[in-house]
């Protein structure tokens, strides 16, 4: 019994071993099979029986500029790009197109009014759409209705709003075609000499530069133009983006010119304006005492309220471009709009730099001791008692609220919203005194608004 059972599993084991070898040589037989195949279609592949030429659709991105000796290539380029640009130009809307679409929005408006506005519904927008022409096929769309939707009960867009936006738009792509006709190397940036150029030729269409003389047209055309590299470019890489003109609010201000009836108020704010012009290098002569068009340290030291610290403006000389030791008119607009608009990044920075002495990206406590030093002794001068500097310290500390317990970097000041204080603290005995007196001031403030009050009433 015990034999017939070894036997039993003897045959079984045998046939087992048995499957198990026939089922390698299949696997075998398969691997075998599937590197023929590969093979025969890699060889086919190789011999360009069905080579994928997919690559060759891929469109051409890069094209190499012509070189300076290439004239006839250059001349070619220029002309591409003017009639580019002139196509461009006849796609937009102009006044006659502009009119025709108010009156069909006016035609097209639904009740009620909301307010004082017309407004206009989405079927009658589309309808409005499909009269208005195919240059306005773009601004009738269900984004751009959505994007104006607001509370109204209605689902009503204002007819004045969407206008507005109309002409908003047209009027950036204008801009931006006549920005793109100075730029020279067609990349999409303008140079210093490219914009200096744009508003050269823009100063006869804004009225209100009518007075200038055409002697102060340079020092007007440096002036504006700094204004957009300083903020624009703070990297001084020379050039601007014509993007990032358009982003910002400096064509704005300085296409407001164009408004006859402008208001003085408007004017003494507006940088471009001829009188903020007019002031700016009337300040830059005054200071210029010895009229050698240049500015040196002792010069400047009587800017504005001529309380600026000694260790300050060497820090000046020291890092901005100087000619002998002493700053040109370029040079001086820089320092005067970072010290006129100390609340803007660009103007942090530029301040910033000056404060990191050892240019490793973060104030400590040894710099702001160095730079409060020169206030305690201007402090003496005028016969106030020093304030204590771990007091000052722990203020500024205090205010920025730096995320490194032991370190203000750029960063952080600008985080804060309050980086002019503490600019002004460290470089301004007046600007230390206003923040030191703040409670003092906001109190006469108040007491003056009180008594206008009572003789109001």
């Amino acid at each position: 019994m015990a034999k017939e059972e070894d036997t039993h599993w003897s045959d079984v084991l045998k046939r087992r071993l048995a499957g198990l070898k026939k089922d390698s040589r299949n696997e075998e037989e398969e691997k075998a099979e599937e590197t023929e195949l590969f093979t025969k279609y890699y060889s086919e592949w190789r011999c360009g029986v069905e080579t994928d030429e997919s690559y060759k659709t891929i469109p051409r991105f890069y094209y190499k500029l012509p070189a300076e000796d290439e004239v006839l290539l250059q001349k070619l380029r220029e002309e591409s790009r003017a009639v580019f640009l002139q196509r461009k130009s006849r796609e937009l809307l102009d006044n006659e197109e502009l009119q025709n679409l108010w009156f069909l929005l006016d035609k097209h408006q639904v009740p009620p009014v909301s307010g004082d506005e017309a407004m206009i519904n989405y079927e009658a927008y589309l309808q409005v759409g499909e009269k208005a022409g195919p240059k306005c096929r773009n601004f009738f769309t269900a984004r751009v209705y959505a994007k104006l939707l607001s509370s109204d009960p209605y689902g009503r867009i204002s007819i004045m709003q969407f206008f507005n936006y109309v002409m908003r738009k047209v009027w950036l792509h204008q801009t931006r075609i006549g920005l793109s006709l100075y730029d020279v190397a067609g990349q999409g940036y303008l140079r210093e000499s490219d914009l200096e150029n744009y508003i050269l030729e823009l100063i006869p269409t804004l009225p209100q530069l009518d007075g200038l003389e055409k002697s102060f047209y340079s020092f007007y055309v440096c002036t504006a133009v700094r204004k957009f590299f300083f903020f624009l470019d703070p990297v001084r890489t020379g050039k601007i983006k014509i993007q990032d003109i358009l982003a910002c609010s400096f064509l704005d201000d300085l296409l407001e010119l164009r408004d006859e009836e402008l208001s003085k108020e408007s004017q003494e704010s507006n940088w471009f304006s001829a009188p903020s012009a007019l002031r700016v290098y009337g300040q830059y002569l005054n200071l210029d005492k010895d009229h050698n068009g240049m500015l040196s340290k002792e010069e400047l030291s009587r800017y504005g309220t001529a309380t600026l610290t000694s260790v300050f403006l060497d820090r000046v000389f020291q890092e901005c471009l100087t000619y002998d030791g002493e700053m040109d008119y370029k040079t001086y607009l820089d320092f005067v709009l970072a010290l006129e608009n100390r609340k803007e990044p660009a103007a942090l920075q530029y301040i910033f730099k000056l404060l990191d002495m050892e240019n490793q990206g973060y104030l400590n406590v040894f710099s702001l001791n160095y730079f409060f030093r020169a206030i305690q002794e201007q402090m003496k001068l005028h016969s106030q008692e020093p304030v204590s500097f771990q007091d000052v310290k722990d203020e500024i500390f205090d205010m920025v609220k730096p995320k490194d317990p032991y370190k203000i970097t750029l960063q952080d000041l600008v985080n804060s919203c309050q980086g002019d204080t503490v600019v002004s603290i460290l470089i301004d005995l007046n600007g230390f005194w206003t923040y030191e007196n703040r409670e003092v001031l906001v109190a006469n403030d108040n007491d003056g608004s009180n008594m206008a009050d009572v003789d109001d009433t």
